[in-house]
């Protein structure tokens, strides 16, 4: 059997191999396995909860994997997109450090002028990266470490933005919906377990009338 040290090892190299040269994915990984952890455990402390009545559970539950759907989603597709753009602000030389602009200069892609940079007529930015440079070695350090460092801050503005504002509001527009269908729901089985009376018919109800109200007592109709 494997020395759990040796486990632990070999899992921390992995995880330095394949997300060491971009912290950033790493960070958005880390995040979305927080938020799916913790949503399970939401909706197992609902599930091993005995003060909650069967009838709750049946709607918590859905509820809860619902909001967690939208936890993961929401946290995933807003820090990859905002940290995707970023990254392409980077490799186009769009956004670059001191160094690596010099080198683009020198290289004759971006120019300096009084009015601030500019680039050659039908230099299309789309299609270019610094990586497929022929002499991108020149600067190959400085260069990772500024876009690891732009991945990371866009990545966290990504996650700022989808924690505090994008997914709270997806959160309660699900909420509302969720919460219409199971007023509904409920009220549909309350409704089921009600025994209504069996009807009578009038000619019953005129004899229970003649009982309960004998024509000596008066009764005047």
């Amino acid at each position: 059997m494997m020395n759990p040290s040796k486990i632990f090892e070999n899992f921390k190299n992995a995880i330095l191999t394949k997300y060491g040269p971009n912290p950033a994915k790493m960070l958005i990984y880390t995040g979305v396995l927080g938020w799916f952890l913790s949503s399970a455990a939401q909706v197992v402390a609902i599930i091993v909860n005995d003060k909650i009545p069967k009838e709750q559970k049946m709607f918590l539950i859905p509820q809860e994997i619902g909001d967690g759907a939208i936890n993961v989603i929401s946290f995933f597709c807003v820090t990859s997109v905002i940290k995707n753009f970023a990254s392409r602000l980077v490799s186009s030389g769009k956004l670059a450090s001191l160094k690596t602009r010099q080198f683009l200069t020198d290289s004759g892609i971006n120019i300096k002028t009084k009015n601030g940079w500019k680039v050659p007529k039908n230099f299309d930015f789309s299609k270019f990266n610094i990586k497929n440079m022929m002499n991108f070695d020149q600067i190959k350090d400085d260069y990772n470490s500024f876009k690891n460092g732009v991945d990371v801050v866009a990545m966290t503005i990504g996650s700022i933005l989808s924690c505090n504002i994008i997914t709270p509001v997806l959160r309660n527009k699900y909420a509302a919906k969720r919460q219409q269908r199971n007023l509904a729901e409920m009220s549909r089985i309350s409704n089921e377990k009600i025994k209504y009376p069996k009807g009578i018919s009038m000619d019953t109800y005129i004899k229970m009338t003649s009982v309960k109200y004998p024509s000596s007592s008066g009764l005047k109709i």
